[in-house]
C-alpha cells in the first residue's frame, strides 16, 4: 500500500510538470525547440567541411618563368585562388582590408636567381587570421607547391639524363599515404559537430529547468515548491521533475544520433546501443544538476543570464576545441563538475572512432558518479523547500486564527 501510494505520488507530481512544461511556451522553446533546430544549423553552416578556393593576391617581383609556375601551380590546388596580380605589397594589402582577399603571396625578385645559384630562396606568405581555416589553406597550398617544385629542381639539377623511375624514387624516395583517422576530410562539421550536439542537451536542459523553478518562484512568493499535497517528499518530487526532462530528453538524443549525423554525413562509427547507454547516465547527470542550479533561479530571467554564458566556456574546458593537455589545471578540476565534459569526449569517441563502452568506461563511470552526487544534492535542496513551504503555512495558520 505505501509503495502504491508513493508511486501515485510520483506520477501525479509527474504529470504536473509536464503539463505545466507543454503549457509554457517558454520552456517548449529551450527543451523541444532549440534541441530540434539548432543542431540543424550548425550542421548547415558547416556541411562544406573544409574551406576551399580562399580569396588570394599575388605579388610577383620576379615575374619570371618559375615564378609564374609556381603562381599557377597554387592557383591549380583546391584551397588558394588567385583572384588578382598586385603591383606591389601595398596594393595586396589594400584588398586584404577590404576582405576582395584573405590572403597575399609574395615573390621576391630575386626568386629565380637565388634557386639557379643553388641558394635558398624564401617566398613570402600572408594570411588574414580572423579566421584560422584561410591561414590553414594558404599555407597548405604553398608548401606542397614548394614541395613538389623542390624535388623537380632536385632531379633536374642532380640527376640529368635519369629514368623516369629514378626521378620517381629521387623524387619520394619512402612513399607514403596520409590517412586521416576518424576525420578523413579533416572537416570542421566532423571535428565540431559531435560535441556541440551533446553540449546543447545540457544547455537546454539547463535552462528549461531553470525557467521553471523561476516560474515556480513567481508564483509562490519565492518558494521552490508547490503548494500541494502530494508535494511533500523531496525524493519523490526530483524523480517525478526529472522523469519529465529524461524523456524528452531522450527522444532529443536519439534524434540527434540518428537523423542529424545521418542527414548531414557526419563520421558515425559508434553503435546505437552503445550510444544508448552512454546517454542515459548523461541525461540523468543533467538533469539531476539542473534541477540543483535551479535553485539559484528566483525569476524565470534568470537562467538565461546564468546558463547561457556558460556554453563556450564548458565547450573550451572540456578538452575538445581545445587540447586537454593544454588545459590549465584549475580548469581542468572545474571542468569535472559539469556532466558535458565527460559526455562530450565519451560521445565523441563513441561516434567518430567506435569506441565501446568499455573504452569509455571512465567516462560513463564519472556520469554515474554525478548523477548520484546531484540526485541527493537536489533532494536535500527540496527538503529545505519545503520545510520553507511548510513554516510560512503553518504561520498563516496562526495568523488566521489570530
Amino acid at each position: 500500500m505505501i509503495y502504491m501510494r508513493s508511486l501515485v505520488n510520483i506520477i501525479r507530481i509527474w504529470y504536473s510538470e509536464l503539463t505545466d512544461v507543454v503549457k509554457d511556451i517558454g520552456i517548449l522553446i529551450f527543451v523541444v525547440a532549440v534541441p530540434i533546430f539548432y543542431p540543424l544549423l550548425y550542421a548547415c553552416i558547416y556541411t562544406n567541411e573544409v574551406v576551399r578556393d580562399v580569396p588570394v593576391a599575388v605579388v610577383d617581383d620576379c615575374d619570371g618563368e618559375l615564378s609564374r609556375e609556381f603562381i599557377t601551380k597554387i592557383d591549380a590546388t583546391p584551397d588558394v585562388n588567385i583572384v588578382a596580380k598586385c603591383h606591389d605589397l601595398d596594393e595586396a594589402q589594400e584588398m586584404l582590408r577590404s576582405h576582395k582577399a584573405y590572403g597575399i603571396v609574395r615573390i621576391p625578385s630575386s626568386f629565380a636567381e637565388d634557386i639557379y645559384r643553388g641558394d635558398q630562396t624564401t617566398i613570402g606568405v600572408y594570411s588574414d587570421m580572423s579566421s584560422m581555416l584561410y591561414y590553414k589553406a594558404l599555407l597548405l597550398a604553398a608548401n606542397n607547391v614548394s614541395l613538389d617544385m623542390n624535388r623537380n629542381i632536385k632531379v633536374s639539377r642532380y640527376m640529368p639524363g635519369t629514368t623516369n623511375r629514378q626521378e620517381e624514387i629521387t623524387k619520394m624516395p619512402i612513399k607514403y599515404d596520409y590517412v586521416a583517422l576518424y576525420n578523413p576530410q579533416s572537416g570542421f562539421a566532423c571535428f565540431l559537430i559531435p560535441p556541440i550536439l551533446m553540449l546543447i542537451l545540457q544547455q537546454t536542459m539547463f535552462l528549461g529547468v531553470g525557467m521553471s523553478m523561476g516560474r515556480t518562484r513567481e508564483r509562490n512568493m519565492g518558494i521552490g515548491v508547490r503548494m500541494v499535497k502530494w508535494y511533500k517528499n523531496p525524493v519523490y518530487i526530483v524523480i517525478g521533475k526529472s522523469m519529465v526532462y529524461f524523456m524528452i530528453y531522450l527522444i532529443m538524443g536519439v534524434y540527434m544520433f540518428t537523423f542529424v549525423t545521418r542527414s548531414f554525413s557526419i563520421i558515425q562509427l559508434g553503435e546505437f546501443g552503445t550510444y544508448l547507454q552512454f546517454l542515459v547516465p548523461y541525461l540523468l547527470a543533467c538533469v539531476f544538476m539542473a534541477i540543483t542550479l535551479s535553485f539559484f533561479i528566483y525569476r524565470r530571467e534568470d537562467c538565461i543570464l546564468l546558463f547561457v554564458f556558460m556554453s563556450l566556456p564548458l565547450l573550451f574546458i572540456s578538452g575538445i576545441s581545445w587540447p586537454g593537455a593544454a588545459v590549465p589545471e584549475f580548469w581542468r578540476y572545474v571542468s569535472y563538475i559539469f556532466p558535458s565534459s565527460f559526455g562530450l569526449n565519451g560521445y565523441v569517441r563513441i561516434s567518430s572512432m567506435g569506441a565501446s563502452l568499455n573504452d569509455v568506461a571512465f567516462e560513463y563511470t564519472s556520469l554515474w558518479i554525478q548523477a548520484g552526487i546531484y540526485f541527493v544534492i537536489a533532494c536535500i535542496m527540496y527538503r529545505r523547500e519545503i520545510l520553507k513551504m511548510t513554516i510560512r503555512q503553518n504561520s498563516d495558520i496562526v495568523r488566521t486564527v489570530s
